[in-house]
């Protein structure tokens, strides 16, 4: 019944059309949506029958037709259209869209003035949050060192709480079991220090960061400037540690570089950083790492935050490669006289487009 009503609905489209003569391209539509929805043979034939063309069908297309699922009756009944409109005109040629350019990059002045203001931001953006408690996901993933097949390792779920420009963790549950943990205990590869600390350490004056425009890009929307940086090793602040957290650690600052995605509006808000760090000495333990963190606009109490949607962070060893995807949800307002309701159900993953970049399209190029 439900292959009939499609049918009928998809009929009834073309009906409309079929009143005058249809183009080859309005044909083609047809068949290729009948395929897609599996509509009987015999049916999509019966309609055709009923079918005149304006522009000439050709052999080549009935075959292109047949190699994508059309079936038997259904070619048929267009060898049968072919041979009808023999005589009629071929069908008209469609220009391609023309080719999208990018638009130039900023002039050196203004590259240097949006620099400024996202170092003023990244020193204010903690200054400017309100204290609030979020859920924190974090699913762990490890694959063997040169394979990409990573498997799911554990998930982590903790409470959050930022006070007074400080970030408390309460691990609540790992594979959903509840346990008494500190956050440095879990195992794994961990981070923190995701509010803020990331932007104020790699903008801040000390870090002397060099940094120019990479490019145009489009982020959950947003048009965004992309600026590259690099920091070197000795005004570097990020820390890579490796052992476990009951023994001593391996500890070493490491300079990194990156991408800053800053949103095209006049506040010029970061909304992603990245970092990948340089030249780990050999004798560490740990190879390679890298650190991005995504963030998205929350409602608070009626008002707007930029805060924390989305961080990955990857690390290699010899003989592994961990991966940890943490996303921060279910934001709320903290006042010290509310309950605290801790969440026991873990949300579900955030949709891939809300972390993957695209090119800045024609419909939101910046201004020159």
């Amino acid at each position: 019944m439900r292959v009939r009503l499609a049918l009928a609905a998809l009929v009834v489209c073309f009906c409309a059309l079929a009143e005058q003569s249809l183009t080859v391209d309005q044909v083609l539509s047809f068949i290729r949506s009948s395929v897609k929805m599996k509509m009987p043979d015999k049916e999509v034939a019966r309609y055709l029958a009923t079918v005149k063309l304006s522009e000439r069908l050709d052999e080549r297309t009935v075959e292109e037709l047949q190699g994508e699922g059309a079936g038997p009756k259904t070619i048929a009944a267009l060898d049968a259209l072919a041979n009808a409109s023999g005589s009629l005109p071929n069908p008209q040629t469609k220009a391609p869209p023309p080719a999208y350019t990018p638009p130039p990059p900023p002039s050196s002045e203004d590259q240097q003035e949006i620099i400024s203001e996202m170092r003023d931001y990244a020193m204010q953006y903690t200054k400017k949050l309100p204290n609030f408690i979020c859920t924190q996901v974090t699913r762990k993933y490890i694959a063997q060192t040169g394979k990409d097949d990573f498997h799911p390792e554990a998930t982590v779920m903790e409470n959050l709480t930022y006070y007074e420009e400080q970030e408390h963790y309460k691990v609540m549950m790992v594979n959903d079991h509840y346990v008494d943990l500190s956050h440095d205990a879990v195992g794994g590869a961990n981070s923190s220090g995701d509010f803020g600390s990331l932007l104020r350490s790699t903008l801040s004056p000390h870090a002397e960061a060099t940094i120019e425009f990479d490019h145009w890009a489009t982020l959950r929307g947003n048009v965004c400037y992309v600026f590259s940086y690099s920091i070197t090793s000795g005004h570097s602040e990020w820390s890579i540690a490796s052992g476990r957290a009951d023994k001593s650690m391996d500890r070493i600052i490491v300079g990194y570089h990156g991408l800053i995605y800053v949103e095209k509006k006049a506040s010029h808000e970061i909304l992603r950083i990245s970092l990948i760090a340089d030249n780990i000495p050999r004798s560490f333990p740990i190879h390679e790492a890298s650190d991005t963190l995504d963030y998205g606009y929350q409602n608070l109490s009626g008002q707007e935050f930029l805060l924390p949607l989305k961080a990955q962070v990857m690390l290699r060893d010899d003989r592994f490669r961990s991966k940890n995807d943490l996303e921060f949800r279910l934001y709320r307002m903290y006042s010290a006289d509310a309950t605290i309701k801790f969440d026991t159900e873990v949300p579900a993953p955030l949709p891939d487009d809300q972390t993957k970049e695209q090119p800045a399209q024609p419909q939101a190029q910046p201004p020159k």
